[in-house]
């Protein structure tokens, strides 16, 4: 018979003595390991842990709104300038075209001339006011 075999599954390994390591660091290393998820106080932790991913849905979501409001922000902010500008040409424009030598050309087409006599005062008197109105 092999007699190496025999000798070395009857000899049972002692266990190393483990060291006092820290409780900070077993946790850890179960969180991490994932061998706390086999533990039966399993279901104490669901709702702790079911707490932690609405919080980072909440993160998440609280992210994509921020960024969200700043492309609108950004957006508003240049048809804001967009607008500022096209407003500036526009009043360029009318101040250009509201020149008494302007408006003379665009109404010489339709007939209407520019007067070259100055205005005269019209004075009614008393009198003849009054006839006026009595009429």
């Amino acid at each position: 018979m092999n007699k190496f075999k025999t000798t070395t599954t009857s000899r049972q390994e002692e266990p190393t003595p483990q060291k006092d390591t820290p409780k900070v660091v077993k946790s850890l290393s179960s969180i991490f390991s994932g061998s706390f998820l086999s533990k039966d106080n399993v279901i104490s932790y669901l709702p702790y842990m079911l707490f932690l991913t609405f919080i980072g849905i909440l993160y998440i979501a609280n992210g994509y709104y921020a960024e969200k409001t700043v492309r609108s922000l950004y957006k508003t902010t240049s048809d804001l300038k967009e607008l500022r500008s096209e407003y500036i040409t526009i009043k360029s424009d009318l101040n250009y075209l509201s020149k008494q030598s302007q408006v003379a050309l665009a109404t010489a087409s339709i007939g209407i001339k520019e007067s070259v006599i100055p205005p005269s005062k019209i004075v009614v008197s008393k009198n003849e006011y009054k006839q006026i109105t009595n009429n």
